[in-house]
């Protein structure tokens, strides 16, 4: 028997849907006001705003550079580099020496030394003919000596640099080139002996020599050049037959449009290119305008003179 009775707190059956689930209810946090309600930070839409124009931009950038990757890729793009070639301001060679201080830096109470280790076996000639070219335009003391690694160096090519006559004062000079014939499997080449990684491969070396002319070139025809020359050396040189008849069929087309591989003016392609198509023996072989352009590069005495040494 219970001790007392109580009241009943519900009137009627309990339900079990009305139930609590939770200890007390609130209102979700979650939910997103009514427009009337809300309230935008106007630094925020400034954001929104910013941020789109710059995704904007940076699509439209994208697809520029889409385009122009695919003129350049193309064989038959629509992009005319002629006429950008042409009106590339550079200065030809026979103008005033250029600044080599500025481009090679100051060093006082030396002589700036280029030093080229190249094998007699295959002589780099393009890298002679620049020699020539540069004794036109700079005081330039030459050396040729033979390493302990070769047994015999040819005549001619122990006077590849002419007879030297008696020399100035060294500190008279602007620039030092000393050719070293030695067993090496390419060129090398150093500027400052004791700080300075070689550079290897003719191609490049020839690249570094032609700079010092000092030439500007816009960014298509440096681009030209340089495929030139990477052309020349891997596939005109060191290729296979139908790799050589492809280049030439591709100098022959260039040079139906301009005296030069590249535009009006000598160039580091023209130099490489003539030198690998006289080692190749494709000259003879050669169709008519290479016959022509290789004509007007032995008209040059740096060129006729490197000639004699492969006879």
């Amino acid at each position: 028997m219970p001790m007392y009775k109580v009241r009943s707190y519900h009137s009627g059956p309990v339900l079990a849907e009305q139930l609590p689930t939770c200890m007390y209810r609130l209102p979700s946090v979650h939910r997103r006001p009514s427009p009337a309600q809300e309230e935008v930070d106007p630094s925020l839409e400034a954001l929104e705003s910013r941020q789109e124009e710059i995704l904007k931009r940076l699509y439209e950038l994208k697809s520029a550079v889409d385009g122009l990757s695919k003129m350049i890729q193309t064989p038959d793009a629509d992009l005319d580099v002629t006429n950008i070639i042409q009106t590339d301001e550079c200065s030809p060679l026979t103008t005033s020496g250029a600044d080599l201080d500025l481009m090679l830096g100051k060093d006082y109470g030396a002589l700036k030394d280029i030093v080229i280790n190249a094998n007699p076996s295959l002589p780099p000639l393009s890298l002679l003919v620049l020699h020539s070219l540069l004794c036109e335009r700079y005081k330039i003391l030459s050396a040729v000596h033979t390493h302990s690694s070769v047994k015999s160096v040819p005549e001619n090519l122990l006077k590849c640099f002419g007879e030297q006559i008696k020399k100035q004062p060294r500190h008279e000079y602007q620039l030092g080139f000393t050719l070293i014939w030695k067993d090496v499997p390419k060129p090398q080449m150093k500027f400052s002996i004791q700080t300075m990684c070689p550079i290897e491969g003719e191609g490049n070396i020839a690249r570094f020599l032609f700079s010092l002319f000092g030439q500007k070139y816009n960014a298509v025809t440096s681009t030209l050049i340089d495929s030139w020359v990477d052309t020349t050396i891997f596939q005109l040189k060191e290729g296979s037959s139908k790799e050589k008849g492809a280049v030439l069929r591709s100098m022959n087309a260039a040079l139906g449009k301009t005296p030069w591989l590249v535009g009006n003016e000598l160039t580091v392609a023209d130099v490489v290119a003539w030198c690998a198509l006289q080692q190749t023996g494709s000259a003879n072989a050669a169709p008519a305008n290479v016959q022509k352009w290789m004509k007007s590069c032995e008209n040059l005495a740096p060129f006729s003179s490197v000639k004699k040494l492969l006879k």
